[in-house]
């Protein structure tokens, strides 16, 4: 039997057997009490597009025509994430080590349906069948992450939700999202009601990222705590973290502009409208700027259950801290060596306020210095390698997200398809199994992203490739056939409404990977289904 499942990412181990399984107006879905969240999943997903009840039962398999869904202590070498899957013609199995493993099957029998099962009303004329097969299956990496940045532009709830379902589609288990930025604050916090009252507002955007002309047209929008919390359960349904961002002390200037007092100059400040790296920080010299952040960082806790949270931590010059007679004191006082050490000592105050409730800060690789908190992970996108990877081999963690490989926000020319793909997370002197090395992720800065359009032709197909690159054991890492398995997934994005680049856009011409022009078209409308 020739037969090959179109799943992406690929799995570990497919064997094709004999027979088909039709989902049919009878079908049960069985399952434990802990896989009750999982079965109405896939009821949710099923339902609709079958236009069959699809009754869920808890209670012990043993009935025909059903879809079973079963943690199987036995599968526990699998790790947290892994799974096995039987399709036989009487009936389907999804078994797992944990729930987590159970929802990655929901998604790969999902695939193995036909793309019709995207759509929200009953297919008509569909014969709903599946090739047995048995899958097995687990991730490469623990941490494979998206990172939306809405503090630039602000796409709402409806937008974090698709990307949410897209993810789990994919299987990709982190959305860091960057919240807070120069050019917006998203985030509702109470007691501080000027963070989204002022700061979630600009007057305009800037054209480029080289000119301070903006536009005029003002721009903003925030989460409410509820808002937040029904994204955060959404996101848990699909075995998704949310790791939120709450930059610090560097592009603050949309906090500062609410409140001007916690800067070194005073302000006033307004919310920026064009793009690039600002003076202006969070002042480390006041006692009132450490108890402004412990506050938002203490709600933040309570909205987040992630063990995670990202204080940015790039991109802050220290000239202001150079001259601020506060920061300076701070310095003589701890008896520090610099401003960097400053910067440390700022994020290890976070850090230290924030591990007894067992969260972990996470910053990219501008904060690393000798003295951090050894529980603060690196997330790497610029800059000195060896000294990463020395910090690894002394035992800190580090997510890979190399700013020439993985930043979606380039265009297709700069980073064509092929290049996401083979992306491997490697570090000087370090295999990208190394231990210290806890996955990828991929970023999509916000400056130019103003529209769902925008996103989806930034974001697909190349976070397809993403997906496999983050969970497909490396030998079995194949680009042609990759390229030959994403085209019928590329028809469940264009049911789903999404609109992807083409391929011809996302994978280029050689000539034109060198030489293209810095931005490509767009569409305006969705990928035609």
């Amino acid at each position: 039997m020739d037969f090959l499942p179109d799943i992406l990412p690929l799995p570990d181990k497919i064997e094709p057997c004999p027979g088909m399984f039709e989902l049919a107006s009878g079908t049960a879905i069985v399952t434990d009490p802990p896989n009750v969240p999982n079965a109405e999943l896939l009821r949710g997903l099923l339902a609709a597009p079958t236009g069959f009840p699809l009754p869920i039962r808890t209670g012990e398999a043993g009935e025909s025509n059903a879809i079973v869904l079963r943690l199987d202590p036995r599968l526990a070498a699998r790790g947290d994430e892994g799974y096995r899957l039987e399709v036989r013609p009487d009936g389907v199995l999804l078994a797992a080590a944990t729930p987590r493993g159970i929802g990655h099957a929901v998604q790969t029998l999902r695939q193995l349906l036909p793309a019709e099962v995207e759509t929200s009303h009953p297919g008509t004329g569909i014969a709903w069948r599946v090739r047995c097969l048995i899958v097995e299956d687990q991730p490469r990496f623990s941490w494979r992450g998206f990172m939306l940045d809405e503090a630039r532009h602000f796409h709402g709830r409806e937008a974090v939700l698709q990307i949410l379902d897209l993810m789990a589609l994919h299987k990709l288990n982190v959305f860091h999202w960057h919240l807070t930025d120069d050019q917006g604050w998203r985030l509702a916090i109470r007691g501080w009601p000027r963070l989204t009252e002022v700061g979630a507002w600009r007057a305009g955007t800037s054209k480029t990222m080289l000119t301070a002309q903006h536009n005029g047209i003002p721009h903003g929008g925030s989460y409410t705590r509820a808002e937040i919390s029904e994204i955060v359960a959404y996101a848990g349904a699909r075995h998704i973290t949310i790791v939120p961002e709450i930059d610090l002390p560097g592009h603050s200037t949309a906090a500062l502009a609410a409140y001007p007092e916690f800067s070194c100059t005073g302000g006033p400040f307004e919310v920026a409208t064009r793009f690039g790296i600002f003076p202006d920080l969070y002042c480390a010299g006041q006692d009132g700027v450490l108890a402004f952040l412990t506050a938002v960082f203490d709600e933040v806790v309570d909205l987040f259950p992630s063990p995670f949270l990202h204080i940015g931590g790039d991109e802050a010059p220290k000239s202001r801290w150079k001259h601020c007679p506060a920061c300076q004191s701070r310095i003589r006082e701890l008896g520090l060596k610099d401003e960097h050490a400053l910067q440390v000592w700022l994020t290890n105050r976070i850090a230290a306020h924030l591990a007894p409730g067992g969260r972990r800060i996470i910053g990219w690789n501008q904060i690393l210095g000798i003295d951090l908190h050894p529980d603060a992970v690196i997330q790497y996108w610029v800059g000195d390698q060896k000294e990463l990877a020395r910090a690894v081999h002394a035992g800190r963690q580090v997510i890979m997200s190399t700013f020439l490989d993985t930043y979606l926000d380039h265009n297709h020319s700069l980073m064509p398809l092929s290049r996401a793909y083979r992306y491997e997370p490697s570090l000087p002197g370090l295999d990208p199994a190394e231990a210290g090395i806890l996955g990828v992720e991929f970023p999509l800065w916000g400056e130019f992203v103003h529209s769902r359009a925008r996103l989806e032709y930034q974001a697909f197909p190349r976070l397809c490739a993403v997906a496999e690159a983050a969970w497909t054991p490396r030998d079995k890492k194949n680009y042609p056939d990759f390229r030959r398995r994403l085209e019928p997934l590329l028809k469940r994005l264009g049911w789903l409404g999404v609109g992807y680049a083409p391929l011809d856009e996302a994978e280029p011409p050689k000539w034109r990977q060198f030489f293209g022009p810095l931005t490509i078209p767009f569409p305006q409308t969705k990928t035609a289904r």
